[in-house]
């Protein structure tokens, strides 16, 4: 489910759209001296403003589509981790090697990722930050690949399971790596459009939402303030939100 604030943003580009209708209706009585309030450049904001409201959307759901990818591909490590362990623990493998090994799969073990980015809804908006489950899927990563080094010094290491050989684990680190980083790169090109989008709804004087506070202001000075095109013009909300 959207969000609130995403709820706002879009009602502040659909109202827009409702002023410039009346604006339109009112034919060649409405002629404002400043260009930025003229027919065709409110036309051209909201133009703007739908295309980084469907941006946002696009790079939302991106980002929401690695988050998926990377819990997917992180689902079961834990799992193939004791195996790991087990599996050198009946190799020729010193007492001592085991242990690392056991040390590695206990950090990981205990090491529980974040939910925090991950959206059950596919529409839901990415979180305002990432950083906790990003260290968390950072540290799983570096625990992995630390048991995987520790199965490498091992020449009595050899197993039968291809999903054990050590072939395998490092293109499952390298695998995890990426599906990581892919989740690092969304977020960061969804945070990227956000900035975009409130830039053209919520600049100081340029935005759609100060563009509309002056539309209502020069309608009121060509029919008065209790006149009947004012109010249908200024009974349209537009909210500042810039998150």
């Amino acid at each position: 489910m959207a969000s609130t604030l995403e709820i706002g943003h879009a009602k502040n580009v659909a109202n827009f759209q409702d002023l410039i209708s009346f604006v339109t209706s009112y034919g060649a009585t409405y002629n404002p001296s400043k260009n930025a309030l003229k027919l065709p450049q409110l036309t051209a904001l909201q133009t703007t403003s739908q295309a980084t409201l469907a941006e946002v959307v696009a790079k939302n759901t991106s980002f929401n589509n690695a988050v998926n990818d990377r819990k997917t591909a992180f689902d079961g490590l834990k799992a193939l981790s004791t195996r790991l362990v087990n599996a050198l623990a009946s190799t020729d493998a010193t007492t001592d090697k085991i242990k690392d090994a056991i040390v590695f799969n206990r950090k990981l073990q205990g090491k529980r990722a974040s939910t925090s980015d991950a959206p059950t809804d596919p529409n839901a908006p990415a979180p305002a930050t990432i950083s906790t489950s990003q260290q968390s899927y950072d540290q799983q990563i570096q625990h992995f690949a630390g048991l995987i080094a520790v199965l490498q010094t091992e020449a009595s290491y050899a197993p039968n399971e291809t999903d054990l050989k050590i072939a395998t684990l490092t293109a499952k680190q390298a695998d995890l790596t990426a599906k990581n980083n892919a989740v690092s790169a969304a977020y960061a090109a969804v945070s990227n459009t956000r900035i975009a989008r409130n830039k053209t709804l919520y600049d100081p004087e340029t935005g759609l939402v100060d563009t509309a506070f002056e539309v209502k202001k020069y309608v009121k000075s060509i029919y008065g303030a209790t006149s009947p095109e004012f109010k249908q013009v200024n009974k349209i909300a537009f909210n500042n939100l810039k998150k």
